[in-house]
C-alpha cells in the first residue's frame, strides 16, 4: 500500500509538472504575440490623438463609441453590440479663480472645477478664505466662522504609503464632500488641494457629490499653489473670486460598447474591460484609454493564436465610470435580468504602467487557486496577488457573487497625472502597456481553461 501511495503521488507530481509546462508554453506564445504584433499602443494613439478626452454625454464620447465598436470588430469579435445607458451630462465651460492679498492685485490661479460641481452662473462670487488642514479642523468651526467664507481644504496626499492608491483613498473624501460640508455651514464655495502625489502646479479634477439641496461650487488647485496660498494665509487676509459656467445639463442616452468571442464549451461569460469615458481635460490615456486597448488586445490575441476558448470571453467598454458609474450599473442589471452566468470579471483601470500583480476580490478558495498559478506568472513580472479589490464598474457583478479582479500596475506615477491635462498619450510606454495586456490575456486563458 505504501508503494502504491508513493507511486500515485509521483504520478500526480509529474502530471502537475507537465501541465505547468504546457501552460508556460502558452504563456510564452501569448507574450510573444502581443509584444511583437500587439496593436494596443497604436490604437491608444488613435483614440487619444484623433478623439481625445471623452467625458460621457459629450460629442467626443459618442465618437469613441463608434471607434470602440469598429476596433472590436477588427479584433475578430464574433458579436459586437451597444448597450443603452442613460448618463448625466456635465459641462465645464469657461472658469477662473483669482486671489488677492490685503492691498494687493488680483492673481489668476490654475484651477479646475470638480466634476459634477455647480458653477457660479457666469457671475463673480468672492469672499475671504479660511483654511483647514483636516476634516477634524473643519468640524470644530462654527457656522458663524464659515458663513460667507471660502473654505480651503488643504489636506495633502500622503507620501507615506508605498501603494499610492491608499494615499488617494485617504484624501478622496475631501474631494467628494468639501462642497456639501462648506454649504452646510453657510460658506460660498470650496477649494481643495488636488489629490496628487506630485509637487507641481497641475490641478486635478474628479467627481464630487452633493449631500443636500444647497449646491455650491467646488474647485481644485495644484500642490504648489496650495502651499503658496497656505503660506500667505499665515500672515494676511486673502480674498478669492470664482467665476465658472459649469453645471449639470440633464441626462442623455448613450452606450457602453460590448464585443465577445463565443465559448466552445458553454455560454458562461468571462468579462474583461475598462471604461471608455474620461474627464474633459488631457487625453484620458492612462485613465482609461490604456484599459480599453488592453482589453481589446485580449480578445485579438485569443483570435490570432487560435485559442479555442471554453467560455464566452466578453470585452466591455463601460460608459460613465468617471462621474456616475451608470455603465457598470446597467451592465450588472442587464446581466441579472437576462440570467447570464458570469464566472469571472476583471477590469483594468489603474493606468498603463508596468504590471505588478492582480487584485482578487473573491472567496478564499478561488483566490488560492489563482495564487497557486503565481509561478508561471513570475517570469512576466507578475508577483503581487495579495490585494482584494476590483474595478468600480465591476461592483454590481461582485454584489451578485461573481469573482472579480483588477490588474495592478506600478502606481508610483499614476497620481501625478490622474484626472489632469497631463494624462496624454506621450506619458504611456509601449512595452509597459503591452505587458499589461499580456498579463490580462494569460489570466483569462487560465480562468477559461480551469473554471
Amino acid at each position: 500500500m505504501k508503494h502504491i501511495i508513493t507511486a500515485a503521488l509521483l504520478l500526480g507530481s509529474m502530471a502537475i509538472s507537465a501541465q505547468e509546462k504546457q501552460d508556460s508554453v502558452r504563456f510564452a506564445e501569448i507574450s510573444t504575440e502581443i509584444l511583437n504584433k500587439g496593436k494596443a499602443y497604436t490604437e491608444l494613439r488613435d483614440l487619444t490623438k484623433n478623439i481625445g478626452h471623452r467625458l460621457s454625454g459629450s460629442e467626443s464620447y459618442e465618437k469613441a463609441v463608434k471607434w470602440a465598436e469598429q476596433k472590436l470588430r477588427d479584433a475578430g469579435a464574433d458579436k459586437v453590440w451597444l448597450q443603452e445607458v442613460m448618463v448625466p451630462v456635465w459641462v465645464r465651460g469657461k472658469e477662473s479663480l483669482q486671489i488677492k492679498a490685503s492691498n494687493g492685485k488680483w492673481k489668476n490661479l490654475k484651477m479646475l472645477s470638480l466634476g459634477n460641481s455647480e458653477g457660479t452662473g457666469g457671475k463673480d462670487i468672492s469672499g475671504e478664505i479660511i483654511m483647514v488642514r483636516s476634516m477634524e479642523e473643519y468640524e470644530k468651526l462654527t457656522p458663524d466662522q464659515v458663513k460667507d467664507k471660502i473654505v480651503f481644504f488643504n489636506y495633502p496626499f500622503s507620501q507615506s504609503y508605498i501603494e499610492t492608491f491608499r494615499g488617494y483613498s485617504d484624501a478622496a473624501k475631501y474631494r467628494s464632500t468639501a462642497a456639501s460640508l462648506t454649504a452646510k455651514k453657510g460658506g460660498k464655495f470650496a477649494i481643495i488641494r488636488s489629490l496628487s502625489s506630485a509637487f507641481d502646479d497641475v490641478p486635478h479634477t474628479g467627481a464630487m457629490r452633493y449631500a443636500n439641496d444647497k449646491k455650491i461650487p467646488a474647485v481644485a488647485i495644484g500642490s504648489s499653489t496650495a502651499d503658496e496660498m497656505a503660506g500667505l494665509l499665515k500672515s494676511q487676509k486673502i480674498i478669492a473670486k470664482l467665476n465658472s459656467n459649469c453645471g449639470m445639463k440633464g441626462e442623455k442616452l448613450s452606450h457602453s460598447v460590448i464585443g465577445e468571442i463565443t465559448g466552445k464549451k458553454d455560454q458562461s461569460v468571462i468579462v474583461v474591460g475598462g471604461h471608455l469615458d474620461s474627464w474633459d481635460v488631457g487625453e484620458g490615456a492612462h485613465d482609461d484609454g490604456a484599459g480599453i486597448v488592453q482589453s481589446i488586445e485580449v480578445l485579438r490575441t485569443f483570435k490570432n493564436l487560435g485559442i479555442k476558448n471554453n467560455h464566452t470571453i466578453r470585452v466591455v467598454c463601460f460608459a460613465n465610470e468617471e462621474n456616475g458609474v451608470k455603465g457598470g450599473v446597467q451592465y450588472g442589471k442587464t446581466a441579472k435580468e437576462n440570467k447570464e452566468k458570469h464566472i469571472f470579471a476583471i477590469e483594468t483601470d489603474a493606468g498603463g504602467f508596468t504590471p505588478r500583480g492582480i487584485s482578487l476580490d473573491m472567496n478564499e478558495e478561488k483566490r488560492k487557486q489563482i495564487q497557486s498559478w503565481s509561478g508561471i506568472f513570475l517570469p512576466y513580472g507578475i508577483y503581487d496577488f495579495k490585494n482584494t479589490y476590483s474595478g468600480t464598474d465591476l461592483y454590481p457583478l461582485h454584489d451578485m457573487g461573481i469573482p472579480t479582479a483588477e490588474l495592478v500596475p506600478d502606481s508610483q506615477r499614476y497620481f501625478d497625472i490622474h484626472h489632469t491635462e497631463e494624462d496624454t498619450f506621450e506619458k504611456v510606454n509601449r512595452r509597459e502597456l503591452l505587458l499589461g495586456a499580456v498579463a490580462m490575456t494569460q489570466l483569462i486563458y487560465m480562468i477559461d481553461k480551469n473554471w
